[in-house]
């Protein structure tokens, strides 16, 4: 079978996963003080002179970029140069780092105490951080982790300084300097601040852009940001933002270097800090804004205990072989390398489809512990499982992501038993035991009203989902295939297909789906299926063997919430919403109408809530033309095709058959 050949090429379980070392071991054993204080030798890029931050503000604005961008605007708004000038060094010092050795090394102290009292261990792959350290001495780096904490970026900085290597300059919200004290300390260990949106500010982006790509030209740090740009609450990989790939692409592109290392990072928890945070948030209740006094408040954490972590460093990914091929440089020679110029259509077809690359390598890397598997058999009992009978399913689960290619870190000399037992422990604060059976806590009980009980319901869920997430990459495609085998009723290979290409594009917002990859995915998702021994492959058939159906049952239930989310979404606008609506009033709306259906019975999943997955819905009407957006004043509006979303809606309940895609060469 062709996709056979195809997808050994990927699947994680046939190459060979790296050594992982605990760099907390020896923290537990030796002075915190010496470890702080040690002599800290990074080798650099090239051997290039370290570069001071005052040093590196006065490259920025000579630049012949800025200035470039300062003349024009000049001419534009008809403001002196030198007035634009001075804009833009006030720009650039709200955005610089300062890193200062003494203050990493106070972090270095700090953070050092705190994790040994947070985590079991913190392991990293040896092999990874040795091609990380040749790739700093060779070319410009770009760090790209994925981003499910506030400890992210911190916890990268404290392991880049543990094993010797170069400390990244980091691009951080703007949020975090509203933190006294707080906010500088973490300008002194290498953050960069940036706005989290600055639209059509040509200066700000000038600024922004040309500070990026003179650090990576010159090769003073590696360079890191989140691809996802903002932290998944979900624990789902979020649709990658291309923004900043594209600066840190454009010197390559421009011929400035020879090449740039992207490295992939994959940050896995076993428990999570902001469980409970994330799973409020979603429900609607405000971010609280980052405060130092929050800060503080948050120090009983620290009596709990959360599981182990997982860094992977990945690959680094040369972008002259990525681009081999893909894009013409010599574009790039007819412009002078000052003047800024949008990305071609060649251009951003390649940054995306990178983005996706990597986020699809975060994935693949992300190290699965017992827990995620608990959960996700917990999420299809939510009234509550018999121990032994939750141990028995893990163990069968375990098998299939194992047949899937799962990285999952699970030592043979622990009985099963043990794990399963021990994962309900850690998450205390989700599970509890009861006579024998793992039930979701309830949390604090008191007078409340029915609509409270929903919400309080709901953030234990979430909680959970939150873990069922973090393993639905391994899972997703051979379960869309499940949905289309059991919707269509049907074993021809066609028609599946035809059914898994509607939910494959419906569903692209929610998962990562890389464009252009529904034939692929179709046929490793196949691939799959047979290898766990739950279908069997003929040339034109998808026959679901007496084995198959407990599995593909199992699969379908796994996205099933997400299939009765987008549903909601559509009963709502067929119900509420007359001609369109208001985006600012679509969340809170939509909320309002699955609580009532929740609270009649006519809807039981508590997922339905997420905000998250009610924003991906109408991301996924917007771009199917189901709804179009227009602004009038002010405000953004709405306007909705009411005979389209109820097409949708009977689509994704199998009530109508689907329409046969253009395209589905098999």
């Amino acid at each position: 079978m062709a996709s056979k050949a195809l997808y050994s090429q990927r699947d994680p379980a046939l190459r060979r996963r790296d050594d992982f070392e605990d760099i907390l071991d020896e923290r537990r054993n030796s002075s915190d003080v010496r470890y702080a204080l040690r002599c800290y030798t990074p080798v650099l890029y090239k051997g290039v002179v370290p570069c001071k931050a005052s040093m590196l503000k006065t490259m920025v604005l000579q630049s012949d970029h800025l200035r470039y961008v300062i003349k024009q605007m000049s001419k534009d708004t008809g403001e002196s140069p030198e007035i634009i000038q001075e804009e833009a060094a006030v720009i650039l010092e709200e955005m610089a780092h300062r890193l200062q050795l003494s203050t990493v090394r106070f972090f270095a102290f700090v953070l050092s105490k705190a994790f040994k009292t947070l985590f079991r261990r913190v392991r990293v792959n040896e092999e990874g951080i040795q091609r990380l350290q040749q790739a700093i001495q060779e070319h410009p780096v770009v760090l790209l982790p994925s981003h499910r904490s506030y400890i992210d970026f911190l916890m990268l900085s404290y392991i880049l300084y543990t094993c010797d290597l170069s400390l990244p300059v980091i691009a951080a919200g703007m949020d975090f300097l509203g933190m006294k004290f707080v906010g500088e300390m973490l300008r002194a260990s290498g953050a960069f601040f940036i706005r989290r949106s600055f639209g059509g500010d040509k200066l700000y982006w000038a600024v922004f852009s040309e500070y990026v790509k003179t650090m990576l030209r010159n090769g003073f740090a590696p360079v890191e940001f989140f691809l996802e740009g903002t932290r998944s609450r979900t624990c789902k990989s979020l649709t990658p933002k291309t923004g900043l790939l594209n600066i840190v692409m454009e010197p390559f592109f421009k011929g400035e270097v020879f090449d740039i290392s992207l490295v992939p990072i994959s940050i896995s928890y076993e428990r999570v800090l902001e469980e409970a945070l994330y799973a409020r948030e979603l429900l609607g209740v405000p971010k609280p804004k980052e405060s130092t006094s929050g800060l503080l408040k948050a120090r009983k954490i620290l009596s709990d205990d959360y599981g182990s972590i997982h860094v992977y460093f990945g690959q680094p990914l040369s972008v002259r072989s990525l681009a081999q091929g893909k894009i013409v440089r010599s574009h790039y020679n007819l412009v002078p390398r000052q003047i800024p110029r949008k990305p071609s259509k060649e251009t951003q077809a390649f940054v995306n489809d990178t983005a996706f690359k990597i986020v699809r390598l975060q994935e693949e890397n992300m190290v699965l512990r017992p827990w995620v598997l608990v959960a996700s058999i917990l999420m299809q009992n939510l009234g509550g499982i018999d121990l032994s009978l939750l141990t028995e399913k893990t163990a069968w689960l375990r098998s299939i992501a194992q047949s899937f290619g799962a990285f999952l870190d699970w030592p043979d000399h622990v009985s099963m038993n043990k794990m399963v037992s021990s994962s309900v422990l850690l998450h205390h604060d989700i599970v509890t035991l009861t006579g024998g059976c793992v039930v979701l806590l309830e949390g604090q009980q008191g007078p409340e009203s029915p609509e409270e009980g929903v919400f309080r319901r709901a953030v234990t869920v979430l909680m959970c989902a939150s873990y069922r997430n973090q393993v639905l990459h391994i899972f997703v495609r051979p379960a869309l295939v499940s949905v289309a085998v059991h919707t269509t009723g049907s074993t021809r290979r066609e028609e599946v297909f035809g059914c898994f290409s509607f939910l494959w594009n419906v569903f692209a917002n929610e998962f990562i789906l890389c464009p252009g990859s529904t034939v692929q995915d179709f046929e490793e998702a196949c691939y799959l299926l047979m290898k766990c021994g739950a279908v069997e492959i003929l040339k034109q058939d998808i026959l679901v063997t007496e084995r198959g159906h407990s599995i593909l049952s199992f699969l379908r239930a796994m996205v099933e919430p997400f299939l009765k989310g987008y549903q909601t979404v559509c009963q709502y606008l067929c119900e509420e919403v007359n001609d369109g609506f208001a985006e600012k009033e679509y969340v809170p709306a939509v909320r309002t109408f699955a609580v009532k259906r929740l609270l009649s019975g006519s809807l039981k999943c508590y997922e339905v809530l997420s905000s998250d997955m009610q924003k991906n819905a109408l991301a996924a009407l917007l771009r199917m033309n189901i709804i179009k957006k227009a602004k009038i004043a002010d405000d953004i509006f709405m306007k909705v095709n009411k005979i389209s979303v109820n097409r949708l809606e009977d689509s994704l309940g199998g009530k109508i058959p689907f329409q046969k895609p253009v395209v589905a060469r098999l």
